[in-house]
């Protein structure tokens, strides 16, 4: 048994690893600089260049290998554990690489570059409730004419290597597949911008027919059109319902639990969001009492209620998040998005656990038969 999962975990360890190893190294030689600053021949990947770089860094290639082949054991061994408990790993996985990542210095031929390895155009989202200005992420974007000429492999790796570690996997900022914002790469915002279309049903058509057969869930937020809807509809993927967008708008609001349907995955918030206690204490007056009107709560009870009517929504699974288990306010918010640093540092411990979760949890499990 042993054996097989070394050998599945040497297999993960593909080509892209490979270069993985090598650009890792060399970004730590070349400190400051992205793989477009290391020199023309390292940059085009020049063969000859690349196999001196590899002949001159093998050891330190051969430590990155080893380091990646022991986190794929160990995780394969943590997954494993977990089906045995009955627990699925839910996945995620961005739309988006980064500029200096391996993915775009492998394969720049996937994306939409320069002479010199630098975006033309890059992504984000326009101004919207949240943001102004909208929010310029910077990533290159997918040259999804090559892409699809290609028969789209580069994705179908990148999903066949989420596979080996998730069960099940939300698939990021969706409306990006029907249609994406360029920005043009020397704009400082998000404000000068078009939406470019992409073959998003030959995409997933590509991926239904590829037998990977990993469930993906569409992380459908933002601003989602009836062409966005009916790509999400026509391959069957569950949709996102966040309560903490539920209050505002009146009773046909679609996050509201009496709009919910089946086939979609109810969450308090996401990582992108407050946590609930956080929201609830910023949100005007009115909402607030409409709040607890609609939960039939009282102030000093949140997040509780809210963490109830995930339970008891009809969507398929209900996700509450870590810092509304532990009732834990904004101060422990795990991501503002638009904001670049401090984000994601939240950690927590055991001991933080208030007494009666597990019963309260496990309570309503049964209650709304989700056990």
């Amino acid at each position: 048994h042993h054996q097989a999962l070394k050998a599945e975990c040497l297999k993960a360890l593909n080509e892209i690893q490979h270069h993985e190893a090598l650009e890792a190294r060399l970004l730590e030689l070349k400190k400051a600089s992205g793989w477009w600053g290391w020199g023309q021949e390292l940059r085009d990947r020049n063969p000859q260049a690349l196999a001196e770089a590899r002949r001159r860094l093998a050891e330190i290639i051969e430590q990155h290998r080893f380091e990646q082949f022991v986190f794929f054991s160990q995780w394969q061994a943590l997954k494993e554990y977990a089906h045995e408990k009955g627990v699925l790993m839910f996945g995620d996985i961005p739309i988006f690489v980064a500029e200096d990542s391996v993915d775009v210095w492998a394969s720049r031929e996937n994306f939409l570059l320069d002479g010199n390895g630098r975006p033309t155009v890059v992504a984000g989202v326009p101004p919207d409730y949240f943001s102004a200005t909208g929010q310029r992420w910077g990533n290159p974007h997918y040259n999804w004419h090559y892409m699809q000429n290609d028969g789209f492999k580069w994705w179908l790796a990148r999903l066949k290597s989420a596979k080996l570690l998730f069960d099940v996997a939300r698939i990021d900022h969706f409306r990006g597949f029907e249609a994406y914002w360029e920005i043009p790469s020397h704009c400082d915002t998000a404000m000068e911008g078009q939406w470019v279309k992409v073959p998003g049903h030959h995409f997933f058509e590509t991926i239904q027919q590829s037998g990977i057969n990993l469930p993906l869930v569409a992380e459908d937020l933002g601003i989602i059109t009836q062409e966005v809807n009916h790509l999400r509809e026509r391959f069957g993927l569950p949709g996102m319902k966040i309560l903490q967008f539920a209050f505002e708008g009146g009773p046909e609001n679609p996050y509201l639990p009496h709009n919910h349907i089946e086939h979609c995955i109810v969450y308090t918030g996401t990582h992108d969001n407050n946590t609930t206690l956080g929201w609830f204490h910023e949100i005007h007056e009115h909402v607030r009492q409409y709040v607890c009107e609609y939960l039939h709560a009282s102030p000093h009870e949140m997040p509780w209620p809210l963490v109830e009517s995930a339970f008891e929504s009809p969507a398929r699974w209900a996700i509450v998040p870590m810092q509304d288990v532990l009732v834990l306010d904004g101060y422990h918010r795990m991501n503002v998005p638009g904001v670049e640093k401090g984000n994601w540092r939240w950690r927590f411990d055991w001991s933080q656990m208030p007494q009666g979760v597990n019963d309260k949890l496990r309570h309503f499990c049964h209650f709304y038969g989700r056990a």
